[in-house]
């Protein structure tokens, strides 16, 4: 093989310089973070947390940008069709893993049209009862549901919502026959349980903590594999009979496709940082959410998990797009 001429190996070097200079100069600017709730939420709260911690950081302002509309789609959209130069990001929940199973045809591939970053936040759900229910574990619930097929309704958001899908995976597994009864907004679907006309729910720990404190509602369970810290006595699902159930509902970052791999890693690093700082993981407590952080792999590999498993959900439940 015959060795590159000087010229040549200038150019290459000079090329490789330039390439390099976008991931060397970034940010330049401030980073649009598209949102994909509504302003108010749980997940807006923690992104706009996320946001001005990393533009500190950065050193550059992180603008929100709330694209809340089809469980996610109109804002992986706008983050799919971005110039992928890590000034725009995505900001997205566990409805993105679900999407692929709900809709026949996406304008984005969920795993191709995105480079991971890193998760941010895991969230585990109580399982509420109504008080009047003669119930007080997950055994006990179960048994009452198989006594009454069909008479339970429990309460959740639209289709593919986390209280949704957590409904659905205890009626799978359990093999019970319950009723989905959706709401529109967490509030209501809480009074709904409170009131009788649902009899459960699976509820975010912010959302819940206030009906479990005041007694207007029994908490039995929380979803995810482990124990909340918030509520340290409260078993999970998992422990009370039905090994293997783990809904944790989850917040991470992407990008788009073709992002240069420096910029995802001045991002990740950024996000790491932001985890470990006090004040930030003593307001995400107050949301009831774990801080995590991963890299762009271990991400890409927990979605995979995530798309995997509740389409096969959706698939046996036979959950479709209302």
């Amino acid at each position: 093989m015959r060795p590159f001429a000087p010229g040549a190996r200038a150019a290459m070097a000079t090329l490789a310089l330039l390439c390099a200079l976008p991931a060397m100069a970034f940010p330049d600017r401030p980073i649009r973070m598209v949102v994909i709730s509504a302003p108010g939420g749980t997940t807006d709260i923690m992104s706009r947390m996320l946001a001005q911690a990393m533009g500190e950081g950065l050193g550059q302002q992180v603008v929100i940008d709330n694209r809340p509309g089809g469980g996610g789609i109109v804002s992986s959209e706008i983050v799919s069709q971005a110039v992928p130069d890590g000034h725009t990001v995505l900001y997205t929940h566990t409805s993105f893993s679900v999407m692929p199973s709900l809709h026949a045809k996406l304008s984005y591939d969920s795993l191709k049209s995105f480079e991971r970053v890193s998760l941010f936040a895991l969230f585990p759900g109580v399982l509420l009862v109504n008080n009047n229910l003669p119930v007080k574990t997950v055994q006990e619930l179960i048994a009452y549901a198989r006594a009454r097929p069909g008479k339970l309704n429990y309460a959740a958001g639209t289709t593919g919502a986390t209280a949704h899908l957590s409904g659905e995976l205890l009626r799978s597994m359990a093999k019970i026959d319950i009723v989905h009864v959706p709401y529109k907004g967490t509030g209501a679907q809480l009074t709904s349980v409170v009131s009788g006309e649902t009899q459960f729910t699976f509820a975010s720990l912010p959302a819940a903590l206030p009906f479990v404190k005041n007694g207007r509602a029994r908490a039995i369970a929380v979803g995810s594999l482990k124990r909340s810290a918030a509520l340290p006595d409260l078993p999970t699902v998992a422990e009370s009979g039905l090994p293997g159930f783990d809904v944790n509902a989850w917040n991470g970052v992407m990008v788009p496709r073709g992002t240069p791999g420096p910029i995802i890693e001045r991002l990740g690093r950024e996000m790491k940082r932001v985890t470990t700082l006090a004040d930030v993981k003593e307001r995400a407590a107050v949301q009831g959410a774990e801080l995590t952080w991963t890299t762009p792999q271990e991400f890409t590999t927990y979605l995979n998990g995530q798309i995997a498993k509740w389409g096969k959900l959706v698939r046996e439940a036979k959950i479709s797009h209302n």
